[in-house]
């Protein structure tokens, strides 16, 4: 089974930017990163297929760039113009049931705190 450990959180101020990185045992067909605000339910942030297709929530559309790296077994998320409704933990995720985005594999997160 494919392991994922994400790195790169931390916190910035409202307006800046940051990246995650997640690096796989194995790369999977679709991959992707998910977040989640204390007392809200997860959520599906963008999401990313072996042919370079990707979606996006609709929140971040324009800010964040999802990409991957085969050779280097690595999954990014680059977010910019950060908000503070964009704090949460974010979850790398890959494998599972592509279609309808229901990953099977998780990391163990990392926490991005964007402060006014």
């Amino acid at each position: 089974q494919v392991q994922l450990v994400e790195s790169g959180g931390g916190s910035v101020q409202a307006g800046g930017s940051l990246r995650v990185s997640c690096a796989a045992s194995g790369m999977t067909w679709c991959m992707g990163w998910f977040r989640q605000a204390p007392d809200k339910e997860r959520e599906g942030v963008a999401g990313i297929d072996g042919d370079g297709s990707t979606w996006y929530a609709e929140a971040v559309k324009g800010r964040f760039t999802i990409s991957r790296d085969t050779a280097k077994r690595t999954l990014s998320l680059q977010m910019n113009s950060l908000r503070p409704e964009d704090t949460a933990m974010y979850y790398c995720a890959a494998g599972g049931d592509c279609r309808r985005r229901d990953f099977r594999t998780w990391g163990q997160g990392t926490q991005v705190t964007v402060y006014s």
